[in-house]
């Protein structure tokens, strides 16, 4: 679309409060030109971010319109508000800082977007006679002080409801109609109300809160006491020594402020949102009563599609934490981490758990919209950032520091170019969408190919590699086992093939050629460089062994022997984890796809660290960004970079759904199911279930005492299954419920 086609709020001015402390708020009186209204839209964006409400109803989500790559992309949101349209209505627009002027970033960098915040709109109505009429945003709106003043993505707010509201000057700013775009994402909502499970006094005298989950969002809070007493409520995901255990929030003060008005208040604090499990509340006019309060769950919407339980109730809490993981990480964009100053976009971390996250829920549109700012920000910077939106392009070289020479395509984190829209793929069987993402695969490809070797493996530049490898210390999460440039190459070659696939798909047969190609190259650059002594691969640690495996990279005698390799190492480990980020996704496919699922059934229910099962011993409730985030001893690991709410390790789960129930796509969108539950020890039973565009797919087992071996499956309406049998014997289920004994098992 060129800058004179594009239409999209042409009427409407992006305006702004002069002179405002904080956020403001705009106002607009509607009058009608007729009676009868068949249909009237609200839509809108800003620089920053707004909440709409008409005669006081609100309109939408909250922290609209999420954060995009701003300079290339701006969402303008769309809402059906005929029910609330009547002559006179008033129309209200609360603006703040949000993402645009939020300071993101890590080590102080303190990045946005520049400039003042505004908002641009417009209501349209339609009338019965078909005329149309245009309320749009100009300087003719009102605009006044809210009690928010200030307010902050990683901070939090401070509200003064003893303060009132005075008028400002409205003036309007300049805005690029040409990065308007319509919003695809789904909105930011408050999804669910925990209460308090525990209430008590800390050592140094707060009221703490205990709302037994660590959760995304914010408190509530009902008050009513002196005017002008401030409450302070801090927020942290873990406790240490019986108070908050802020460090791991770096720079982030996560705190909200509220001032009383002297009548009732209820203060709740949407622009921001915060990762926490503990709140801590000071200054309270008196004993809070437990009803007064209460925790907000905020996350962009998502329909619930994927299930898992099984007989050990660690493994259910385990899926349970990733799940919540996801719930407070997608928010609009799929992030790092949801509580410290960072809250990043960062591509490596989707990239391995996007398969996971398109089980669990519909997230289809959002990573479709994720997906588009990641192309744009790739063309911009030639390669696929770490984070998108890349707010770290805006940072000054000096800035950087010591990090200001990390440019260029990384595996993993590059791939999620090409590992997401599989994942959408796979999951949800679009191929308008794939269509749309593949010239991101290209682009991505394209970037790598000039940073190979003569040999044809990808060992230049940076790499972050098996990043966060149990074995490396604290402070130095690059220093893994794993050899980066192993992990490079093997991921070049899924990716190629990926690549290839999507363009047999698309019919774009020069493009299936060119990738298959590379990645023929890429595999036997791979076995001239990285097999060495016939099967043993160059740094010989779980995470070689588990890509090289999965990803194909091997023949089959050299699978097997990589098989038992693996095996033996996890073995002599005593059966602990031993990969990071690249690494812990596909340890337990490579253990069951070489015939050892017995082992990988006994990695997953080690409890003892490194393991999935450790965090479920010391009472995590989403998955850590570290092994040991928290010590045995009840301390917070050491490292700059401790998250109790970091998705990324549990791509595990994918497995479990996967290989533990058994239900896979055998073409994309479940189209034709692959069924094929794999019993293990340490299990009597396991089943999931899962809502496809389709219908709904159920697959599971149980052991029963004489050794025999029940399956029971659902295939929707239209669909055909294959269902792998763990006596090795396949069957042609049509669709309805089955049931089918077996001999053998685990």
């Amino acid at each position: 679309m060129t800058r004179q086609e594009n239409t999209l709020l042409a009427d409407a001015e992006l305006i702004t409060a002069v002179d405002a402390p904080g956020a403001f708020t705009l106002h607009t009186l509607i009058a009608l030109d007729h009676d009868q209204v068949r249909a009237a839209t609200l839509r809108g964006t800003a620089h920053g971010v707004f909440e709409a409400r008409i005669d006081g109803q609100p309109v939408g989500g909250v922290l609209a319109p999420g954060w995009s790559a701003y300079d290339r992309r701006l969402p303008v949101e769309q809402h059906d508000v005929t029910a609330l349209i009547r002559d006179g209505a008033q129309l209200q627009i609360l603006v703040g800082n949000g993402w645009w002027r939020g300071k993101l970033g890590f080590e102080g960098l303190g990045l946005d977007y520049g400039g003042r915040i505004g908002f641009i709109g417009e209501i349209e109505i339609t009338y019965a006679s078909g005329r149309t009429q245009r309320v749009s945003t100009d300087t003719t709106w009102t605009a006044r002080t809210a009690a928010i003043s200030d307010n902050s993505i990683y901070d939090g707010v401070r509200i003064d409801a003893s303060a009132q509201p005075r008028r400002l000057e409205v003036e309007a700013l300049p805005i690029d109609r040409a990065v308007l775009v319509p919003q695809i994402k789904p909105p930011i909502e408050r999804q669910e109300v925990i209460p308090p499970r525990r209430i008590w006094t800390s050592p140094s005298g707060g009221t703490l809160i205990d709302f037994g989950q660590n959760l995304v969002g914010w408190t509530r809070l009902r008050v009513t006491g002196p005017r002008g007493t401030t409450i302070t409520v801090r927020h942290a995901e873990v406790l240490e020594n019986g108070e908050l255990a802020t460090r791991p929030l770096r720079g982030a003060r996560a705190t909200d402020t509220y001032i009383l008005s002297g009548g009732d208040d209820l203060f709740e604090p949407t622009l921001t949102f915060h990762g926490f499990r503990y709140a801590e509340f000071t200054g309270l006019p008196g004993e809070l009563d437990p009803t007064a309060v209460e925790a907000i769950v905020v996350h962009s919407r998502m329909r619930r599609t994927g299930t898992f339980e099984c007989s050990d109730p660690r493994v259910n809490r385990l899926v349970m934490n990733s799940v919540w993981g996801q719930k407070g990480n997608f928010l609009d964009v799929p992030t790092d981490c949801p509580q410290r100053d960072e809250r990043l976009g960062w591509t490596g971390d989707i990239a391995v758990y996007a398969a996971t996250a398109c089980y669990q829920f519909d997230c289809a549109d959002l990573l479709h919209g994720w997906l588009e700012d990641l192309r744009a920000e790739m063309e911009v910077a030639g390669y696929v950032p770490f984070v998108v939106p890349n707010v770290l392009k805006f940072a000054p070289r000096e800035a950087l520091g010591a990090h200001a020479h990390i440019v260029g395509p990384t595996a993993v984190w590059g791939d999620a170019a090409v590992w997401v829209p599989e994942a959408l793929w796979q999951a949800f069987g679009d191929l308008e969408r794939l269509a749309a993402h593949y010239p991101a695969m290209v682009l991505h490809l394209e970037s790598i190919l000039p940073r190979l070797s003569d040999t044809g493996v990808w060992d230049t530049g940076f790499q972050f590699g098996d990043w966060l490898d149990p074995t490396a210390p604290p402070e130095q999460p690059l220093a893994a086992t794993a050899d980066p440039s192993v992990i490079a190459t093997a991921c070049l070659y899924r990716t190629a093939l990926i690549a290839a696939d999507a363009a047999a798909h698309l019919d774009l047969k020069a493009d299936e050629r060119r990738w298959r190609k590379l990645a023929e190259r890429t595999r036997s650059a791979f076995q001239a460089q990285y097999v060495v002594e016939g099967t043993r691969i160059t740094s010989d640690a779980q995470a070689v062994y588990a890509l090289a495996i999965h990803f194909g990279l091997l023949d089959d005698v050299q699978k097997a022997e990589a098989g038992e390799r693996l095996a033996c190492l996890i073995a002599e480990g005593g059966y602990r984890v031993g990969t990071g980020f690249a690494g812990t996704p596909f340890v337990v496919w490579a253990l069951t796809e070489t015939g050892n699922a017995e082992v990988a059934y006994r990695l997953l229910l080690q409890e003892e660290p490194p393991s999935w099962l450790y965090m479920v011993a010391m009472g995590a409730t989403t998955i850590w960004e570290r092994w040991d985030s928290l010590l045995p001893d009840g301390t917070v690991n050491s490292g700059e970079m401790t998250s109790f709410n970091h998705y990324a390790l549990g791509a595990v789960v994918d497995w479990l759904y996967k290989c533990v129930a058994g239900i896979r796509p055998a073409q994309p969108g479940y189209a034709r199911l692959h069924l094929a539950p794999i019993p293990g020890p340490g299990l009597d039973w396991a089943r999931g279930q899962v809502e496809t565009r389709r219908g709904r797919v159920e697959c599971g087992w149980t052991r029963h005492s004489d050794g025999v071996i029940t399956i029971e499956c659902v295939v929707p309406d239209g669909v055909e299954a294959d269902l792998h049998l763990p006596d090795g014997t396949t069957r042609l289920l049509a669709s309805g419920s089955h049931r089918i004994r077996t001999e053998k098992g685990a």
